[in-house]
């Protein structure tokens, strides 16, 4: 049985704990065998946790033997990536994106990478790593390449799991252009699109630092990031880069399909307005001519002709026919 298959029998927190030796059978291991395997210098140790109790951390960082202040560092939720290097090994903090009923839902991974070790920590990510897993246990010269590019490959699926969100949000972004565009928008819509562009930047805010990440892991000069693996965390680094401009076209594409609902209503308004204009101009002829005969004077003209009462409505009716065709060529009615 292949150790993420394995994963159930281990607590909650312990999702896998695996050392991997070239030639050899994958193994879990209890924590207190960390201290001894690592003492071995050979082969991969692979430790995933997911939503660790802080006791638990303590336990696994004792085990691993880091200072104090990288283990109050694992204890530490944070909200933007990050990189910390503790000689012997480097931390990388990355926020990851999830969706959850198509609203992003952000999640932190830790990755502490070790000369032949490698401590994965999940908190609230929806990204699971037992298929990545499984993959590289089928492929052993993959893990025997070690763990800084076990690591490169985790912020590989990380960027994938970008993209997957991205994709759905993308979708959502076509949606209110076309109601925009071809329907206008209601108040309702206005929130929705306040609520995207919100998610847009958080989004863009938590995944742009990861580049520069990757970059200066491509450029560190350190033991445990091997030179052969630095093309890794390059090639990551600029899929980042691609991801962020990605999400800001999503944003400005967002922005531009409210200036154009905006400028559609505005549109749509005038043109109400102008008709409203033209009405009020054509009635106002029946109005002024009907006041004028209400005033009951005596002596006013064509009140004794048989005819003058067809003769108003004949004024009133050519002249409000006048202003109707004046306006209809204007294109006001």
């Amino acid at each position: 049985m292949s150790a993420s298959k394995q994963q159930e029998s281990k607590p909650i927190g312990v999702r896998a704990q695996v050392w991997y030796r070239p030639g050899q059978a994958a193994r879990q291991i209890e924590t207190g065998e960390v201290p001894k395997i690592l003492a071995q210098a050979e082969g991969l140790l692979w430790t995933g946790l997911y939503n660790p109790e802080p006791q638990m951390l303590h336990e696994a960082g004792q085990a691993y033997g880091l200072p104090a202040d990288a283990i109050e560092e694992l204890l530490t939720p944070h909200k933007r990536p990050k990189l910390i290097e503790y000689g012997d090994f480097l931390l990388v903090v990355v926020i990851t994106v999830g969706l959850k009923d198509k609203r992003p839902v952000f999640g932190e991974t830790q990755l502490l990478i070790g000369k032949n070790f490698l401590l994965t920590i999940r908190r609230s990510s929806l990204i699971h790593h037992s298929d990545l897993r499984a993959r590289l246990e089928n492929a052993p010269d993959l893990l025997a390449r070690g763990p800084d590019y076990v690591a490169s490959e985790l912020l590989d699926l990380i960027v994938d799991h970008y993209l997957q969100a991205l994709d759905v949000l993308e979708r959502a972004v076509e949606s209110i252009e076309q109601q925009f565009l071809l329907h206008g928008f209601r108040e309702t819509d206005v929130r929705r699109i306040y609520r995207l562009r919100r998610d847009l930047l958080r989004t863009h805010t938590v995944v742009t630092p990861l580049a520069e990440i990757c970059q200066r892991l491509s450029r560190i000069e350190s033991e445990v990031i091997d030179v052969h693996a630095r093309a890794y965390y390059l090639e990551v680094s600029d899929r980042v880069r691609r991801t962020s401009e990605f999400i800001y076209a999503l944003r400005e594409a967002v922005a531009f399909a409210f200036e154009g609902g905006m400028m559609i209503e505005q549109m749509k308004q005038t043109d109400t307005g102008r008709k409203l204009a033209a009405w009020a101009a054509i009635l106002a002829v029946p109005t002024a001519l009907a006041g004028i005969y209400g005033m009951n004077f005596k002596i006013m003209p064509e009140l004794e002709w048989t005819l003058g009462y067809p003769f108003i409505l004949s004024v009133m009716g050519g002249v409000c026919g006048t202003l109707y065709w004046k306006f209809k060529k204007m294109k006001w009615l």
